[in-house]
């Protein structure tokens, strides 16, 4: 049995990520596609545990060295629990986040070295790459006021400040623009459906995902 794909979608705050997962995986699904849907921090029962330390509480709570480490415990037991045995077995992964939000979050808007992230990611992780990544991008303004209409306790990124999540957003397309055969922007300030149109159009012209 062949190898399942491994698809992440990522970016800043109120992006629509959450959406269109679900929309995604609900037509894999349809189509009668083997799917796990997952997110980060969590999608395993040890590494939602960790959950909770990394999106609640106070904005300064870690340190980005801390919140590294943090979500690359998490990581570790996510993929060796969920992800890695789904693909194994050929179910394609759908994940709300992976490894391009630890870069984004820590390095690009937190400040730290991106080259520690690098070598962290090749020491615990050698083999975990996403087959293609969608990054969802919108204006800071626009995506704060999504996030801020959200009814739950997770807030703690979102209370960073605006310049933090301006270099977050342009964090996120320069690493797209480093990896393009793996990642695609996409134009989030559209109607959802829009945004759904546009990623099945890319799985479409993908013929690693037929």
């Amino acid at each position: 049995m062949s190898r399942g794909r491994f698809v992440t979608f990522e970016g800043g705050e109120g992006t629509g990520k959450s959406t269109q997962v679900r929309l995604l995986v609900s037509y894999l699904t349809a189509c009668g596609e083997d799917i796990v849907q997952t997110r980060e921090p969590g999608g395993s029962p040890s590494a939602e545990e960790i959950r909770p330390l990394l999106v609640t509480g106070g904005a300064d709570r870690w340190s980005p060295m801390a919140e590294t480490l943090l979500f690359y415990a998490a990581r570790v037991e996510h993929w060796r629990q969920v992800i890695d045995p789904a693909l194994s077995r050929g179910a394609h992964v759908i994940s709300d986040r992976f490894s391009d939000s630890t870069m984004a979050y820590q390095a690009y808007a937190g400040g730290l070295d991106r080259h520690v992230i690098e070598e962290l990611h090749k020491l615990a992780l050698p083999d975990a790459r996403p087959d293609l990544t969608f990054v969802l991008d919108i204006s800071v303004e626009d995506g704060l006021k999504r996030a801020a209409s959200r009814r739950d306790s997770e807030t703690r990124f979102e209370r960073k400040g605006r310049e933090f999540h301006e270099r977050l957003r342009q964090g996120f397309l320069d690493i797209a623009k480093r990896d393009p055969d793996r990642c695609v922007v996409i134009d989030a300030s559209q109607p959802i459906e829009r945004v759904h149109a546009a990623v099945l159009d890319v799985l479409k012209h993908r013929p690693d995902f037929h």
